[in-house]
Parts: C-alpha cells; sequence; structure tokens
C-alpha cells in the first residue's frame, strides 16, 4: 500500500476515530477546577457554620470544644436569652425601621439625581460626578462630627429617622451612578412622546421612567438594606443617650461584660440578626442579579 492510499485509508469514514486528547482535556478541566476550589468554599462559610453551631452549644461545650460543628448537647436556651434578656426582639424591630427608612431616603434621593444626572445637556455635569466619586474615597468616620451637628440642628438626634439620615448620606454615591447609567441608556423618543402627551417632567419620571428601573431599584434596595442592617457606627452615635433604640448591630455589646463574655449568647444573637438578611436576598437575589447586570452593560 502506498502512502498516499495509507492517508486516504486514515481520513476515510471508515477509519476509526481516534481519541481527541485535547477535547477531553477541555471537558475535564472544569471538574478539576471544582475540585481545586471546594476546600476554599468550606474554608470561607466555615466560620459562618461554626456561628450557627455554637448558638446551640452550652457555653463550656464551647469554650472546650475547640472547632467542633456538632453539639453534643443541643440547646436552645441562647436563643431564649439573647431574644428575651438582651432585647433582641426590639432591637430586630428597630433595625428594621432604621433599614427601611435607610432605603426609602436613598431610593427617593438616588433616582431623582441619577436621572438628573443622565442629562447630557446638564451644566457641570462632569465636575458633580468627579465630585461624587471623590466622596467615595473619604471613611466614613470622619464627616460623622459635621453630620452629627447637622442633624443635632434639625432636633433629629438620638433618633433613628436622624440616624438613618446620617447613615443614607454617604451611601448615594453607588446608587446614583447606577441610576443615571440607566436613565442615560433609555432613549429620549420615550420622554419626547410622554411630553407630547401632556405629561410634565415630574409625572414623566415617576409614571413613565421610574416603573422601567425595576431592576435598580431593586438592586439599590437589597444592597442598603444590608449595609443599614448591618451598619454599627452611625447607629452607636446617633442612639447613645437612647438605649432602647440600639440596633442589632449595637446591641452585640450587651453581651460584653467587664468580668465575662456571653459567647453562646453571641452567637445566638448574630444567628438572629442574619435570618431577615437571608430571607430578603432569596426573595430579591434575581432582581439583584438583573439589576448589576443591567448597570454593568450600561
Amino acid at each position: 500500500m502506498t502512502t498516499t492510499e495509507l492517508v486516504r485509508s486514515a481520513t476515510s469514514p471508515e477509519a476509526p476515530v481516534r481519541p481527541d486528547r485535547r477535547n477531553r482535556w477541555y471537558k475535564l478541566r472544569p471538574k478539576l477546577w471544582h475540585l481545586f476550589l471546594i476546600p476554599f468554599c468550606l474554608l470561607w462559610v466555615y466560620p459562618f457554620i461554626w456561628m450557627v453551631s455554637a448558638a446551640f452549644k452550652t457555653q463550656s461545650e464551647m469554650l472546650l470544644g475547640g472547632l467542633s460543628l456538632i453539639p453534643k448537647e443541643w440547646t436552645l436556651e441562647n436563643f431564649e436569652r439573647a431574644w428575651t434578656t438582651a432585647k433582641f426582639g426590639d432591637y430586630t424591630l428597630n433595625t428594621l425601621t432604621f433599614s427601611i427608612a435607610v432605603v426609602v431616603l436613598t431610593l427617593l434621593a438616588s433616582s431623582t439625581a441619577g436621572y438628573a444626572l443622565s442629562k447630557p445637556d446638564l451644566p457641570g455635569k462632569k465636575v458633580i460626578i468627579a465630585v461624587l466619586v471623590v466622596t467615595m474615597f473619604i471613611p466614613h468616620s470622619y464627616t460623622i462630627i459635621p453630620v452629627f451637628l447637622l442633624i443635632n440642628d434639625l432636633g433629629l438626634n438620638n433618633g433613628l429617622l436622624g440616624a438613618a439620615l446620617a447613615q443614607a448620606g454617604p451611601g448615594l454615591v453607588v446608587p446614583i451612578l447606577l441610576f443615571m447609567g440607566f436613565f442615560a441608556g433609555i432613549p429620549r423618543d420615550l420622554e419626547e412622546a410622554a411630553r407630547i402627551d401632556g405629561a410634565g417632567y415630574v409625572r414623566t419620571f415617576w409614571r413613565v421612567l421610574l416603573p422601567l428601573a425595576k431592576p435598580v431599584i431593586g438592586t439599590v434596595a437589597l444592597m442598603n438594606f444590608v449595609f443599614s442592617w448591618n451598619a454599627f457606627f452611625v447607629p452607636l452615635v446617633f442612639t447613645l443617650g437612647a438605649p432602647e433604640l440600639r440596633t442589632l448591630g449595637v446591641g452585640m455589646f450587651s453581651f460584653f461584660g467587664q468580668e465575662s463574655t456571653d459567647w453562646t449568647g453571641l452567637a445566638a444573637g448574630a444567628c438572629i440578626s442574619t435570618i431577615p438578611i437571608v430571607i430578603v436576598f432569596l426573595f430579591l437575589q434575581r432582581t439583584f442579579v438583573e439589576g448589576i447586570a443591567g448597570a454593568v452593560k450600561s
């Protein structure tokens, strides 16, 4: 058999197909990556699992049990102590009120500001955006004194509304940029059509444009709800004179004493404060992902 006949027989349809090692490697590579990343994922979630486990342990077992995850003696006394003695029931209601107020204030301010900045003919638009971006790099604690004095002059000190105003202000930059990018991507013909139908600027914004921004609204609401729920510094400053208005983050201090610390009660309190965040995320995760994807595209 000549060389030409050998080549033809190898490339003919009847020739046996050799396994493509390259394709097999491409199919196997994601599985190897998964095996490589699983230990890191377990390492990442281990502290959370340990916290949940410690909430069901006794104080002595938690201190002597080391890093074990399964309690030898299950108990719910830690949750009862956190809910009643440490007043986590009241702190949960305060945190919910505080977080909702922050979300409402943030949505109102950032959506209107983002709509105004989406206008290409706005005078000083680049300067305003530059100033907003610069403020993102200023630590929140550096501006707490003038913010406290302003809210004190408004008579809102030692109250959740004052704390919500102080919390919402520094967190406006990212939501404003998200709304600005979204509104800039909406065709101007839509606004002009609403104007021809007799709608003014305010009605066009509230009735036509804002309903289209539901993914961004969901993203901003979820982000700010989580941030405000976990906030510590601002609620601490604005509830120093009103301990009954403390949020969950500040209320964690009630487990620390001068001579001892209630670690199991602290773990139970952390579990209680985590449950609402998980529930909210489960309801809004799809909206959150769509909003982030839309913001990145815009």
